[in-house]
């Protein structure tokens, strides 16, 4: 035993020396990654520019069934059906209000923009590349400090890579964030592609003019935006759609204004869109494309525009029977869950012209369901939001009154699905009575979405015509967009900043991005009140901006890092 102790021993003290004096175990790394090397190729470049393209559709779309929908709910347009009453005094809360969700994605784009534009002048990229690249990580970062500024109003400038940990930030002011937006876009509008030089999702020059014509009108200068709109609107490869297109144009009911928000509609490539300015890409079953059809139930890496807005007919009962099978991919809003309603004010008084407007037409805004049950006695029949019959009850057996939203029913618009067009893949196939009949991994919107389309940069240019007391100009960039829409001409006597207002409601309802626009005119708290009940006694002017949520004060040791007023 001993003698077996002393080999090993000896043996040991080999390998001891061995490993001491030989360096053939030696690790030798033939190549690495590191910061210094991170960004040298053209590769290199595009993962980051891609992975901007990911921030910004998570944060406005992806993210999850909540957070994206902070832009709609508490405004003007839409509320929490599923609330008895709001609590704003919580949800404008610095400490842990919904406000602190969207603070640090923005400074995360703006960080790896940052680190795209101080990593080009060292790469090994061409000089035609190095300024494409500085362009779009310049766009990028005008685009988030834009969403910032108008949400917070000033928030710190970081305008390089930080490379240390930092806790010294303090706020420039909302104006020198709008010249340094405006610095980043003229640079993006100067060196960017043109819209027909890039691929379908891509920003181009022209995205670039239309945000800087919309922070030209932010910071008041109002011919500056008009001339940024111009370059747009001006163009000839873009003009607004006004016949119909695409692989569904013949089918009835539809329009031009339906076709817009059909599956495979929105981009260039492969249709004649030209309207389409920037398109959001969600592509399904499509690996970073988002919006799989194969899960069972969705929460996140998708839109769920469907499972949000859309009524939850399934608990609708009249006499005790339910007039409709849910979920069913037709007129009845797919897989619904009734999330977000519209304001009283979208549906009663937005659409002044509600009989010609195609906008307000049932198969674009459906007031008017028609029951698909068979074993309903009304089967066939519409059961209308404006005259519910009699013994019909919504969620937990409430009665439903004649045009008074409940969560299992009220006017939605279709641009949230695509009734009868829901890709194969949801299709149930259990019920050869119900083909539509869908699997409950529905509710995501399955078509890419417009983030900027051309009757939008109309319609600011009207805003801007309207800041220079132009009226006759800004009501013809108006009646431009109603035209289109089947709607009455307006007037100038008619047009106040109001009127351009209601008028994106009825172009874009659900669509647009609201809260970005009410907080860039701060006009929040004047049209909430105005135009929707269910928040207008909770309103304060304090939330015409977002709190700076508490925790990025705290941390900031360094500096002060000022609260908003009233906070």
């Amino acid at each position: 035993m001993k003698n077996i102790y002393k080999i090993l021993l000896g043996l040991t003290l080999c390998l001891t020396t061995i490993s001491c004096e030989k360096t053939f175990l030696d690790e030798k790394s033939e190549s690495s990654l590191t910061p210094e090397n991170a960004f040298n190729s053209n590769k290199d470049f595009e993962a980051s520019i891609n992975n901007l393209y990911r921030l910004v559709r998570q944060e406005l779309y992806s993210r999850n069934d909540f957070q994206p929908w902070d832009y709609a709910y508490r405004t003007d347009i839409g509320f929490p059906i599923t609330a008895s009453a709001p609590n704003l005094s919580a949800d404008y809360n610095a400490v842990n209000g919904f406000s602190n969700g969207h603070w640090n994605p923005y400074f995360k784009i703006i960080a790896e923009a940052n680190t795209i534009i101080g990593r080009v002048p060292t790469s090994k990229l061409t000089d035609a590349q190095k300024k494409e690249y500085e362009a779009q990580g310049r766009f990028f970062r005008a685009f988030a400090y834009r969403c910032l500024a108008y949400l917070y109003g000033g928030v710190p400038l970081i305008l390089e890579e930080v490379k240390a940990p930092k806790i010294d930030f303090v706020r420039a002011t909302r104006k020198e964030v709008y010249a340094q937006v405006i610095t980043d876009l003229k640079f993006a509008a100067e060196n960017l592609k043109a819209i027909t030089a890039v691929k379908d999702g891509q920003i181009s020059n022209l995205v670039a003019q239309h945000y800087l014509s919309e922070v030209y009108i932010a910071d008041g200068q109002f011919q500056n935006a008009v001339t940024a709109a111009d370059v747009v609107i001006n163009n000839s490869t873009v003009r607004l759609m006004t016949n119909r297109f695409g692989s569904r144009r013949t089918e009835t009911p539809g329009d031009v204004y339906w076709d817009l928000f059909r599956a495979n509609n929105q981009n260039r490539a492969g249709n004649t869109n030209t309207e389409g300015l920037w398109v959001i890409q969600l592509e399904p079953d499509t690996p970073g494309g988002t919006s799989p059809t194969t899960v069972g139930f969705l929460n996140e890496n998708a839109f769920l525009f469907e499972r949000v807005h859309a009524p939850l007919l399934r608990d609708l009962r009249i006499n005790g029977v339910s007039p409709f099978n849910w979920p069913i991919g037709d007129y009845s809003g797919g897989r619904g869950v009734g999330f977000l309603a519209p304001s009283k004010y979208f549906i009663d008084n937005a659409y002044d012209d509600p009989t010609n407007d195609i906008r307000n037409a049932n198969h674009n805004f459906v007031r008017k369901f028609r029951a698909n049950n068979l074993s309903s006695p009304l089967f066939g029949r519409e059961i209308d939001f404006a005259n519910i019959p009699a013994g019909t009850t919504g969620v937990n057996g409430v009665r439903v009154n004649s045009g008074v939203s409940d969560r299992a029913i009220y006017p939605y618009q279709t641009k949230c699905t695509d009734p009868f067009g829901h890709p194969a893949g949801l299709l149930a196939g259990t019920d050869s009575r119900y083909p539509l009949l869908l699997k409950s991994g529905a509710g995501a919107t399955y078509q890419d979405q417009y983030l900027v389309r051309l009757a939008e940069t109309y319609l600011l240019r009207a805003e801007a015509n309207l800041g220079l007391n132009k009226l006759d100009a800004a009501t013809a960039d108006i009646n431009v967009v109603r035209s289109r829409a089947k709607a009455k001409a307006v007037t100038p006597s008619e047009v106040n900043i109001d009127y351009i207002l209601d008028e994106r409601i009825r172009e874009f309802g659900f669509e647009e991005k609201r809260m970005f626009t009410l907080m860039r005119l701060g006009k929040w708290a004047e049209r909430v009140r105005k135009c929707n009940p269910f928040y207008a006694s909770q309103v304060r002017d304090t939330y015409n901006l977002w709190p700076i949520p508490q925790g990025e004060i705290d941390r900031n040791s360094g500096a002060v890092l000022a609260q908003n007023p009233g906070y």
